[in-house]
């Protein structure tokens, strides 16, 4: 573990600081899971990836437009002493910023982010709303369909698959294994008798 990165209880206080959306929380905990599962996968660091993830949008809820978002963000990071490769993934996952993704960090960032808020979303529409239900074909068919989830950019969750070099269905099923682990967290394990 890196020695300069606060542990994740001091992350969890700086995201709660800036973010009180229940939806917002709970992206940052999907996108931290699924890093941290990147992580073990690939032999890095669970903790430092995992807070990346926690906090990549922590100031979003403040300054939601392209202009703030996430340059503010990478500020107030500096601020509290992130070291430089933490605060450059973080302006690395939004392709507004112009910062390109070249280390393994900010693929994977880039790769989960988007597609963490689509298998929400695709959860929230199955009958049980459990992610434990979701299934990948399921996931690739509300992909198809543009008026579902519209924010979400499909093309980026396909070139974020293709950068952590993953085929797109292996992707999937990846982050969501990942996501199902903290389904409760998240509110999405449904009702289950």
């Amino acid at each position: 573990m890196d020695p300069k990165l606060p542990t994740r209880d001091e992350g969890m206080a700086l995201l709660m600081e800036h973010t009180k959306a229940p939806g917002l929380l709970k992206h940052a905990r999907s996108v931290e899971a699924a890093l941290r599962a990147h992580a073990r996968r690939l032999g890095e660091d669970e903790h430092a990836w995992g807070l990346v993830g926690l906090l990549h949008d922590f100031d979003y809820e403040r300054w939601p437009d392209a202009e703030n978002h996430p340059f503010r963000g990478a500020e107030i990071l500096a601020e509290r002493g992130y070291p430089e490769w933490f605060r450059r993934a973080v302006l690395s996952h939004a392709s507004h910023t112009g910062v390109t993704r070249e280390t393994a960090l900010e693929k994977t960032l880039f790769a989960c982010d988007e597609l963490c808020g689509f298998l929400a979303a695709c959860a929230l529409v199955t009958p049980s709303k459990s992610i434990l239900d979701l299934e990948v074909p399921s996931v690739r068919r509300r992909m198809k369909d543009k008026a579902f989830a519209r924010a979400v950019s499909r093309a980026e969750i396909v070139e974020g698959s293709a950068l952590v070099g993953m085929d797109l269905d292996e992707h999937i099923a990846f982050v969501l294994d990942a996501l199902r682990g903290i389904a409760d967290d998240l509110g999405l394990a449904g009702a289950r008798p």
